[in-house]
């Protein structure tokens, strides 16, 4: 028998090209339970709506007699288009163009599902659980730095989206005209110069071309490098490695640099596992941040027009919630649209808006 007053609970779910993870969240406790799955790109996607169904189903069947559920989430790689849910061309989703996740979501479940983008997520944890909580701030802009690089902006507490979703698609911007080609089609993208797989490219090409003894030395044996064992080179005191470092910073520092002179938000959150490695980024980053962008240079804290910013001046961070803030996203979404919805007196079913949190 469910009791007289349920605590509420969401689920979340954090689809990404290597795993899935889904979790069970109350706002009380945080995560009640969570499940790890690999995704099975090889067996398409629609494969994996059914591992990602079945999930959900796990959890509501674990939860659903103390607690009465509020909502799905999903947070899934880009290019999103909003609010239909359609997948378009995902650079880290092979074989999803053209796929309607929400709608193959709904019709599994039976269910209302709200769908965003991974970043956009990231950024709503940090906004509400994370730095955008510590340093009371109602906008922000979030880069994650991992397999690619994903962008989530907050205006006003709520999430930016564009036209059609594709809002916040700064891993896209040009960095390098010359550079390496990104998945997306263009050349030298913030994605190929500042991404974890960025960061072994570049190492792998020093390599080949016998210029990092180093690092020749550290991928002896193995059948590639990783970003954590360069971060640990660097960290040694390897030359090459403090080099690619220095690089991705530099690339960094530029991207931030163009969305501080676009947005002039207080805040700017950098994540990912890449921004584990903040210490070997920051110098350079922070040296492109004051060589190409008078709005940093006029509001970083302490600067002439910073009195009265929120946060103190412009904030560049590395993020709060690490790794999690994907998936603790993907558990507020629910919660978060409903909230906007009610500030706005908007019907949750309102066209456009897939927040109805109470399943059919």
């Amino acid at each position: 028998m469910a009791p007289e007053n349920p605590q509420i609970f969401t689920i979340g779910i954090d689809l990404g090209g290597t795993n899935l993870r889904i979790a069970a969240y109350t706002p009380d406790i945080g995560i009640l339970n969570s499940i790890a799955l690999p995704t099975r790109l090889e067996a398409g996607p629609q494969a994996v709506v059914d591992d990602m169904c079945a999930a959900i189903r796990e959890l509501i069947a674990q939860f659903s007699k103390t607690h009465q559920l509020a909502g799905v989430g999903v947070g899934s790689p880009g290019p999103l288009e909003l609010p239909a849910g359609r997948l378009h061309h995902p650079p880290n989703l092979p074989g999803w163009d053209g796929f309607h996740l929400l709608a193959e979501m709904e019709k599994r479940l039976r269910m209302p599902v709200a769908v965003e983008s991974d970043a956009n997520l990231a950024a709503l944890a940090e906004y509400t659980l994370g730095l955008g909580r510590d340093l009371g701030v109602e906008s922000l802009c979030m880069l994650t730095l991992g397999t690619g690089v994903g962008n989530g902006i907050v205006l006003d507490g709520k999430l930016w989206h564009g036209a059609t979703g594709m809002g916040g698609e700064a891993g896209h911007m040009t960095i390098e005209p010359e550079g390496p080609v990104c998945g997306c089609g263009n050349w030298g993208c913030l994605e190929v110069c500042a991404s974890a797989t960025a960061l072994v490219s570049a190492a792998e090409r020093l390599i080949a071309a016998g210029n990092a003894p180093g690092l020749a030395e550290l991928k002896d044996g193995r059948a590639s490098l990783t970003a954590l064992g360069l971060a640990q080179a660097a960290r040694q005191g390897d030359p090459d490695a403090q080099d690619v470092y220095a690089r991705t910073g530099r690339a960094l520092g530029i991207g931030l640099a163009g969305l501080i002179n676009i947005l002039n938000l207080p805040l700017y959150v950098v994540g990912g596992g890449v921004a584990e490695s903040w210490n070997l980024l920051a110098p350079s980053l922070f040296d492109e941040l004051e060589r190409r962008s008078y709005v940093y240079r006029l509001t970083a804290p302490g600067r002439a027009a910073s009195a009265g910013m929120p946060a103190g001046g412009t904030q560049v961070l590395p993020a709060r919630l690490g790794t999690e803030a994907g998936l603790l996203g993907a558990c507020l979404l629910p919660l978060h649209l409903s909230r906007t919805a009610l500030a706005t007196q908007a019907p949750l079913s309102a066209p456009g808006q897939r927040a109805s949190l109470q399943p059919l």
